[in-house]
């Protein structure tokens, strides 16, 4: 039975369906502003307030001096995020509650105070126990991004102990400020805060369920951690509640091999049937949309729950319940029955008794720890993006948005005793890295490895050389139908981990606003892409809480190239860097015409999108006229946060852009795996 049929069959459904968002947010003309406007405050306390942020903005800078050749130096992040939650709510009206003044007094307080300590080469927080709030400087856009801590008491710096780490994703709030999440982080532990474990609550970059510069968030703020306290890897748990629970369905199932353990709770784990079931939406994707709802959805991926022990929580009349519904639906057939504790009469929140269990079963996952070398591994994705398994990474697909499955298993080598084979059998899999960590060849000594597929003529064996310490690495490649050992020696570009497409993965690391100096060409095509930038870096600042970095296109340094995924906006007569690099690309842009293969675009009136490895640094993007592609509409539900655009389109111009897309679209795709224009 299908999980819409499933779903349909469960009373409950019915029950709930009226509490979704409602109709008045599918309405892609009226779309209420999210975060929304913040209240008036007492004159008086923005004065003050005022005040003290610009004095301590000062500071901050005045300390850069004093602490440059310092080991404190680092920490400067922490007093950046008390800075950064007051003087953003002030300038750009995120006060939501006239209350929230005593939170910015206090937050403001607390960062002359750490700023103090740091100037004394001290780090009391880092000492601390309790509620921690912190922060790092993001690589993505040089921004100050806080994240909060719950530390136990049972916390000593001094012992060599390592600690478990659970990291929990928070809710939707359309109102989360980084004032509001500070308080919260140091008001509040959280829904579990189990003994002897550092608990991470990730901002996220705000409401977008850890998606896009969400994801990057959390793996920075994770690094943060572990540089600063001694991690246990293999005893990391990702856990989540409501929009939460969507973020942990998708590292439980999308980032697998990483944790100990998963506990998602209620949420979402899919796009279209949530969207249509709760949203009451009329879905009508285009055929790329549909495609790319697989860099995120949980479903399509089910059976990636083989490499990572999970938990899932739902309450009986929670119409969110549906989340866990779905994945036990795509997991059973797969051979896995999810494990799915059910709060009894209860909707949207923990059940005592229940949380209880939850809690037992979690702790018991994390003392065994991952299991770093299981027998044997399954993993499923659409895209380089996520390309870690067990023993080592997916490095080239043969087709981008189908589905991609490695399968291993340690096998007993007939005759040579203790000896074990390594079996890998892999579909839409072109080359690969098996990557074994020190000390696997002495508890599991291999004889020999094998790869195949259905596609390839005839498998490879190799043989396992034992290294010193244990260790093993071999890349091995698809060509011509055999299987041959050693990366693929062809020239020339290929879609890779991290260089794989589509438009939004070049904002989740370093990226770079290039604007155009010179006089266009076309008007209609400048006044376009100036518009969209500006909506970029206005869209950036409300939604990924950033400032976009923006330069001239004549202020572009080798540094920058080297550096930066550069996103160019214009046309190849304003702007020098598209200029520049237009004859490397596979579609053309002329004064006259855009070009794709056979279909050819009047310049006059269209523009043009693209992502593409940067013809100056072909280990960084280059991007023609576009942020990251959800637009206003899709703010209203976090299901609906999926990229918008494959790896180009192209713009008409005469349909002017909306809540949903930059203009009409009457030409748009995917390049192939060596990005070459497909037919």
């Amino acid at each position: 039975m299908s999980p819409r049929a499933l779903l349909l069959l469960n009373p409950l459904f019915f029950a709930s369906a009226a509490l979704a968002d409602g109709p008045a947010d599918n309405i892609p003309a009226s779309v209420r502003p999210v975060p929304p406007p913040g209240v008036a405050i007492p004159d008086e306390a923005r004065a003050s307030l005022t005040t003290q942020a610009a004095k301590l903005a000062d500071a901050i800078e005045a300390a850069r001096t004093t602490l440059k050749d310092r080991p404190t130096l680092p920490f400067l992040p922490d007093v950046q995020i008390f800075h950064k939650s007051v003087d953003w709510a002030l300038r750009y009206n995120e006060f939501f509650d006239a209350a929230q003044t005593d939170w910015a007094a206090r937050q403001l307080a607390d960062g002359f105070a750490r700023l103090a300590a740091l100037l004394h080469n001290e780090t009391p927080w880092l000492q601390a126990r309790g509620l921690v709030p912190r922060g790092y400087v993001s690589k993505i856009d040089g921004s100050i991004q806080p994240f909060g801590l719950v530390v136990p008491e049972s916390f000593d710096p001094n012992l060599p102990h390592r600690w478990r780490l659970d990291a929990w994703f928070h809710g939707r709030g359309e109102k989360l400020s980084e004032l509001d999440f500070i308080h919260q982080r140091q008001s509040s532990t959280g829904e579990f805060a189990p003994q002897d474990t550092i608990v991470l609550h990730p901002y996220g970059r705000y409401c977008n369920g850890s998606r896009f510069a969400g994801e990057s968030d959390f793996f920075e703020a994770l690094a943060t951690v572990q540089r600063d306290y001694r991690i246990d890897p293999d005893r990391i748990v990702v856990r989540g509640f409501s929009l939460g629970g969507a973020a942990c369905w998708h590292f439980a199932t999308h980032h697998a091999p990483l944790w100990a353990a998963a506990n998602p709770g209620a949420g979402f784990s899919e796009t279209e049937q949530f969207l249509n079931f709760f949203q009451g939406e009329s879905l009508q994707p285009h055929p790329w949309e549909r495609l790319l709802w697989n860099l995120y959805d949980s479903t399509s991926v089910a059976g990636n729950l083989r490499n990572c022990p999970t938990v899932a929580y739902s309450g009986e009349t929670d119409r969110q319940k549906q989340a866990a519904d779905l994945m036990a639906a795509a997991a059973q057939p797969l051979g896995i029955s999810l494990t799915h504790l059910i709060g009894p009469k209860t909707a949207h929140s923990y059940e005592k008794a229940t949380k209880a269990e939850v809690s037992r079963r979690i702790d018991h996952l994390a003392s065994l720890g991952r299991n770093n070398l299981p027998l044997s591994v399954d993993f499923t994705t659409y895209s380089l993006h996520t390309n870690r398994t067990s023993i080592g990474t997916i490095d080239a697909l043969g087709e981008h948005w189908k589905p991609a499955r490695l399968r291993a298993a340690f096998l007993l080598a007939p005759g040579n005793g203790p000896l074990h084979q390594l079996a890998i059998i892999t579909e839409n899999i072109t080359a690969l890295t098996i990557s074994l960590p020190p000390g696997s060849l002495h508890t599991r000594p291999l004889s020999s490895i094998i790869i195949k597929s259905p596609d390839a003529t005839q498998p490879l064996h190799l043989n396992a050389t034992l290294t010193s310490d244990g260790s093993l690495s071999i890349s091995a490649h698809l060509k011509n139908g055999a299987w041959t050992e050693g990366p693929d020696p062809e020239p020339g570009l290929r879609k890779s981990h991290g260089l794989q497409g589509p438009i939004d993965d070049a904002f989740t690391d370093s990226f770079l606003f290039v604007r155009p100096t010179s006089k266009p060409a076309n008007e209609k095509a400048a006044a376009w892409a100036q518009s969209e930038m500006d909506r970029a870096i206005r869209e950036w600042r409300r939604h990924f809480r950033g400032d976009a970095r923006v330069k001239s296109d004549s202020e572009i340094t080798d540094a920058d190239i080297a550096s930066s995924n550069l996103i160019l906006w214009g046309d190849p007569s304003s702007n020098s860097l598209i200029s520049r690099i237009s004859a490397n690309l596979p579609i053309a842009w002329s004064p006259a015409a855009i070009t794709a293969g056979p279909r050819s675009f009047p310049a006059a009136d269209h523009a043009l999108i693209c992502i593409y490895p940067n013809p100056l640094n072909p280990n960084r993007y280059v991007v023609l006229n576009s942020s990251f592609t959800f637009r206003e509409y899709d703010y209203l539900n976090n299901a609906r946060q999926t990229p918008k655009l494959p790896d180009w389109a192209v713009i008409n111009l005469n349909t002017p852009p909306d809540s949903r897309y930059p203009g009409a679209i009457p030409a748009a795709g995917f390049f192939g795996e060596h990005w070459e224009l497909k037919p």
